[in-house]
């Protein structure tokens, strides 16, 4: 079962669930028996939303949740929970191979991250090199691959007048480093945002250096 999706039933009621192809060499690709399932489990006269962060928003009765659940991960799909969380990675389309952009690592770090609860909701982005096809640079967290190490970026925002490009937080890091430093982010900024706080409005309020001080790999 996805992460941050409880076992209460209520019946009659609505509740949202994020639906994403695996992370793969060619960027989010769904076959037709996956939209076959999508459609046939939310009906002719559902609109289904196409988010920002490569997911599909479907609204599905909540006692039949585990079952449509299910019925979509026997598909190929990942699941998720909707709302204040991490989102699914977003990923490049490792157009340079799985093995050189770091596939594997890219997988690993989505199953890591993907449906924690945060204050809002966090856009962790990956490129496989410094490319950047995935604009890594405009998500609240990103990796870059940089050949045999990783490089952490924070505090992309593209909304607004006031778009920020994400700063270097640490660099030279080893596959063994990388996911603990970005759940140690993730902590840190769960801990101490306030209120609803948007990630990069907590990096200007705690400051690039201290968070490099405290959050430690």
């Amino acid at each position: 079962m996805a992460r941050g999706m409880e076992t209460g039933i209520s019946m009659g009621e609505i509740t949202k669930i994020a639906v994403a192809p695996p992370i793969q060499v060619g960027g989010s690709l769904f076959t037709p028996e996956q939209l076959a399932t999508i459609g046939a489990i939310v009906g002719k006269n559902a609109k289904i939303e196409m988010t920002p962060f490569k997911q599909l928003y479907l609204e599905v009765p909540l006692e039949q949740r585990e079952e449509i659940v299910e019925q979509l991960e026997h598909t190929g799909l990942e699941v998720y929970p909707a709302g204040f969380v991490t989102k699914s990675l977003i990923a490049c389309n490792f157009c340079r191979g799985a093995e050189d952009a770091g596939l594997a690592v890219a997988q690993k770090l989505n199953q890591s991250i993907a449906g924690i609860e945060t204050p809002l909701p966090l856009k962790i982005g990956y490129a496989g090199c410094a490319l950047g096809t995935s604009e890594p640079l405009l998500k609240d967290i990103s990796v870059v691959k940089m050949r045999n190490t990783y490089e952490v970026f924070v505090g992309g925002e593209p909304k607004g007048l006031k778009t920020s490009i994400a700063q270097s937080f640490r660099s030279g890091l080893t596959e063994d480093q990388l996911i603990p430093l970005i759940l140690s982010l993730i902590n840190y900024y769960k801990a101490n945002a306030k209120g609803k706080e948007k990630f990069r409005k907590f990096i200007d309020r705690m400051t690039l250096e201290s968070m490099q001080q405290v959050v430690a790999v």
